[in-house]
């Protein structure tokens, strides 16, 4: 069974969960995007809590949506405002995920994400849905993946 890890990490956790998932036999997809921030962390949060608020969708750069091959797709969003970020939008809406075995892995740094819970419930009602509070601070956390 092929399992892929989508991720996109603004500030190194999701590449923790990546690396993690890649020693258990996972294939690892980083996304990038157009998408800037400030490098100043409070204008950089107050922005993207902002777009993450609204929905925004960004713009990705040289992404292969192609998941065909794969059984399992296990996607990794940070959160920003109990929320998705703008290119875990864009993944969404560029990906086809049905008849897919789906996974969504949250990391945040509140530990709350019940906005992200419920979009996600309400457009893939079987995902299984775990959320890491800063595993890059808290490598316990990645025991939740196991």
């Amino acid at each position: 069974m092929s399992k892929l890890f989508i991720y996109s990490s603004q500030y190194g956790s999701g590449d923790v969960v990546a690396s993690y998932l890649k020693n258990k036999g996972f294939e690892i997809r980083k996304v990038e995007s157009t998408y800037k921030l400030s490098k100043v962390f409070f204008f950089a949060m107050m922005k993207g809590g902002y777009h993450a608020g609204i929905n925004k969708v960004a713009k990705l750069v040289n992404y292969d949506n192609n998941v065909a091959k794969y059984d399992e797709i296990y996607i990794g969003s940070p959160i920003w405002n109990d929320r998705l970020t703008p290119i875990t939008n864009a993944i969404l809406e560029e990906t086809f995920l049905k008849d897919k075995k789906l996974t969504f892995i949250l990391y945040s740094g509140g530990g709350q994400c019940k906005h992200a819970y419920k979009k996600l419930h309400s457009l893939y009602k079987d995902a299984t849905i775990i959320n890491l509070k800063q595993p890059k601070k808290y490598p316990e956390e990645l025991k939740k993946l196991d």
